[in-house]
């Protein structure tokens, strides 16, 4: 009896043992369901940053270089100076042609209203004239009217030979003041018109020296561009890496010379299935991994969404009407923008660190 009750507390302490690590199974099994449903996670994610290649603008020697390859930087540092005497030299020569080139302008000018007061001068003239003109030739025809008159009067004997041969003296000096008027006038026309035609040639040197003068103006103003592009400043805190460049080495425009990665601005670019991507929404929270430091944690949050799949950016993209088909899970590429670091954060982030991350998908 003794031994069939000992049996029955074995069997019932073995039942409680069995149903608590059921109990612990069932409470383990919703925690992760529970923690995989609240978030979305993937190893597939890497830090980027803006990688900036910097180029020569301008075509030089390069004169010195004031850093070296992987360097820490500050914006507005110098990184490389062009040698500027040439430049410095055509500045001079590019002043001194605008300056000539204003000298002609003004010149230009002066005789443009000499030629114009020349011109309004002789057309007073010709008016003058022309009025001269018109007096001639009524007294001629007054003269020519009492010539006609005294003949007849002489061959009737009504007037005398000397009142005749006073008309006819009044007749030929008459007509030719007549003539001379009439030569004046044309000749002051002539003249008119030549200076008119002068003062718009000069008006048009005028057009020309204009011009000349802004073409030396921006001649000038590219050669001063240029030597504000002789010298090379970081435009952000950073790296300096892939240096290119050497001292004392002629480079042409466009030339590569260094890299600069920003270290002020980075984010994560997290590769999700495009399964996870329904619960997925701009603005969840991000808790940040990085595999370089293991107790580093970040946080941010999901800024946006990329335009395609990876593989659609890929140099020979999948086509997927021809030949057999497979299909295969796509990763869609998603920003993730960071909060202000820790103050016990490393000294450096770099761009392409592989990352974990983890978007909480319900509140």
């Amino acid at each position: 009896m003794e031994k069939e009750e000992t049996m029955t507390k074995k069997k019932s302490i073995k039942l409680l043992i069995i149903g608590v690590i059921v109990l612990l199974i069932a409470a383990g099994g919703y925690y992760f369901w529970k923690k995989g449903a609240t978030y979305e996670s993937t190893d597939n994610a890497q830090l980027d940053g803006d990688i900036l290649p910097v180029r020569a603008e301008i075509t030089a020697k390069i004169d010195r270089i004031y850093f070296t390859d992987n360097q820490l930087i500050k914006k507005g540092d110098t990184l490389l100076a062009f040698d500027t005497t040439e430049l410095k030299t055509r500045i001079l020569q590019a002043a001194a042609a605008l300056e000539n080139a204003k000298a002609n302008l003004e010149i230009s000018g002066s005789r443009a209203i000499a030629s114009g007061e020349n011109a309004n001068a002789s057309s007073q003239n010709s008016a003058a004239y022309q009025q001269d003109m018109l007096a001639a030739k009524t007294s001629f025809r007054k003269a020519q009217k009492d010539f006609d008159r005294a003949s007849a009067l002489l061959q009737a004997k009504a007037i005398t030979q000397q009142q005749f041969e006073d008309a006819q003296a009044n007749l030929s000096i008459t007509k030719v003041e007549y003539q001379k008027a009439v030569n004046q006038q044309q000749s002051s026309v002539a003249s008119s018109s030549g200076l008119k035609t002068q003062a718009k040639a000069e008006e048009s040197q005028i057009m020309a020296a204009k011009a000349t003068v802004k073409q030396r103006a921006a001649e000038l103003l590219q050669i001063q561009q240029q030597l504000a592009h002789a010298y090379i400043i970081a435009p952000f805190d950073g790296i300096v890496t892939k240096r290119t460049a050497q001292q004392g080495q002629y480079v042409t425009a466009g030339a590569p010379l260094c890299t600069v990665i920003n270290q002020t601005k980075l984010w994560v670019t997290a590769n999700f299935k495009e399964t996870q991507l329904n619960k997925i929404k701009i603005g969840q929270q991000v808790l940040i991994k990085l595999d370089a430091y293991p107790d580093l944690k970040l946080n941010g949050t999901v800024a946006s969404f990329g335009g395609a799949t990876g593989a659609k950016f890929s140099l020979i993209p999948p086509d997927n009407a021809s030949g057999n088909f497979i299909k295969i899970t796509q990763r869609f590429p998603i920003r993730i923008v960071l909060f202000s670091l820790p103050k016990d954060k490393p000294t450096v982030l770099f761009a392409g660190l592989s990352a974990f991350v983890k978007v909480r998908v319900t509140e």
